[in-house]
């Protein structure tokens, strides 16, 4: 049934019917039919993926250019030209309004890009929006596209560009914790295994191990990008092209590529490459074992900072805000709470992504927005945790040193230190002693007579507890008047 305009409307008809338009909007009819169908997440697909797509038709109204296709009529190109740029630049995002999970294989997204840019382009034309005759969304700004290569190709260019801040925000953490490294080499610390007392280490290789796992995590992420500059675009619906010109399918990959900067690549396989999507899994598995680390570290650092009175209380962590309405003087981990919620939802998005990239059906894949919004999600939360991480919480993390030498001289972890010197037994019963007679270890292990102070300190300092094995086998010394 047609739907009649007012004022502040317009009437722009489709297949299925005729529908009002806010008359000023830049969006068409398929966009009102969306927001009526998906009011799922009730957000915006993220603005990376706006601008990507926004690179994606640049790329294609180029190639098309370039092909001779608005040859009789120039301005109508330049006004394409000019409209796309705008999106791929970041512009023209709030015009975007469908919601992030919809229906349909991301077909919404593109035809709300679709008549964004058209009626864009009508604008530097001088004419009103939905003047269609003059540039159609499909005719023009869809010419020889599909969603199905469109979405994921420009799923693809949002990821890359969002893993590699995610990347530089990685090696700021890293680098953070290996300044850390250098900051607490000497202190000396009790390390813990099952959480009770085992060996000591000291802070220094504690926050090392830190920055080695962030090490890591670097290098998984920038493999990322491999995994990702692969493209379907020029495929059309189902990868053979149907409708594309061979030489746009050839050209068009190598303009976006020039356009966006990035190592871009056509798929060899164009139908493989629109019907699987496992390459978001992969990459997301590496965003996965990320957000892991950063929520083990995070656990780590509660931890090592609590009490701080009656709990270990080794670490001091940047006061970030008050921490109870009620209990005066406490001071909450809110840093590596948040961290580790961030790392959590990757983790969660993790599963999605597996479970929907695995029922795409047939030729293709209906669940990318669901990845998309998933994928994104990740790596811009991720990024934006190890921004804080490293600012409101690792760079101004300090030690308690008197905290960690009182550990140190009580725990029955530091007999491991000495039992190249005093062997297993008599460590044994040092230990018995000090919890029978509430002494240190320290002190009852000079008194026995098997070391001295002196020799104590050299087999606790913090060269001795970081070498690597023994320098040369020794025989445990005995106690006056025993054997071993």
């Amino acid at each position: 049934m047609k739907e009649r305009a007012s004022n502040d409307s317009r009437t722009e008809t489709d297949q299925l019917g005729s529908l009002p338009v806010p008359r000023e909007a830049l969006y068409g009819i398929h966009t009102a039919r969306a927001m009526e169908n998906f009011p799922l997440l009730a957000r915006a697909v993220h603005p990376e993926l706006v601008a990507a797509y926004g690179a994606v038709k640049q790329a294609a109204a180029q190639t098309n250019r370039d092909l001779g296709v608005w040859a009789d009529d120039p301005e109508k190109a330049e006004a394409i030209g000019r409209a796309c740029a705008e999106m791929a630049a970041g512009g023209l995002r709030e015009h975007v309004v469908v919601d992030a999970l919809q229906g349909g294989a991301g077909t919404s997204l593109n035809m709300n890009v679709n008549e964004v840019l058209a009626n864009r382009a009508l604008a530097h034309l001088g004419l009103p929006p939905g003047a269609y005759g003059r540039v159609s969304p499909l005719d023009d700004i869809n010419r020889h596209q599909s969603t199905n290569d469109t979405y994921p190709t420009a799923l693809r260019i949002a990821a890359i560009r969002l893993i590699r801040r995610l990347e530089q925000e990685l090696v700021g953490v890293q680098e953070a914790f290996q300044a850390k490294e250098r900051q607490f080499a000497h202190v000396v610390k009790v390390g813990r295994t099952q959480l009770q007392d085992a060996v000591l280490t000291t802070a220094g290789r504690e926050f090392a191990a830190y920055a080695e796992a962030m090490n890591r995590d670097r290098w998984r992420v920038y493999k990322c990008e491999e995994r990702l500059r692969v493209v379907n675009l020029g495929g059309t619906a189902i990868g053979t092209g149907v409708a594309a010109p061979r030489r746009y399918i050839f050209l068009v990959t190598e303009r976006l590529r020039e356009l966006t900067g990035l190592g871009l690549a056509r798929a060899e396989n164009l139908v493989e490459a629109t019907q699987n999507q496992d390459a978001f899994v992969e990459v997301s598995g590496m965003l996965s074992a990320c957000a892991s680390n950063l929520v083990k570290i995070a656990t780590d650092l509660r931890l090592l900072s609590s009490g701080p009175d009656a709990g270990l209380g080794e670490i001091r962590l940047p006061a970030r805000q008050a921490g109870s309405s009620i209990m005066p003087g406490k001071v909450n981990p809110v840093i590596p709470e948040a961290v580790t919620q961030a790392g959590l939802l990757a983790m969660g998005h993790h599963q999605t992504i597996a479970a929907a990239c695995g029922m795409g059906s047939l030729e293709l894949n209906p669940f990318l927005p669901l990845v998309a919004h998933c994928l994104l999600e990740s790596a811009d939360v991720l990024a934006r945790a190890c921004d804080v991480f490293r600012r409101h919480c690792v760079e101004g993390i300090e030690v308690d040193e008197a905290r960690c030498r009182a550990h140190v001289a009580s725990s029955t972890a530091t007999l491991t230190a000495l039992l190249p010197r005093i062997g297993y037994d008599a460590a044994s019963e040092i230990a018995r002693a000090a919890r029978q007679r509430g002494r240190s270890v320290r002190e009852l292990a000079i008194a026995s007579g098997r070391l001295t102070e002196a020799e104590f300190d050299a087999l606790t300092s913090p060269e001795a507890v970081c070498r690597l094995g023994e320098p040369e086998a020794r025989a445990p010394r005995t106690g006056p008047g025993e054997t071993t």
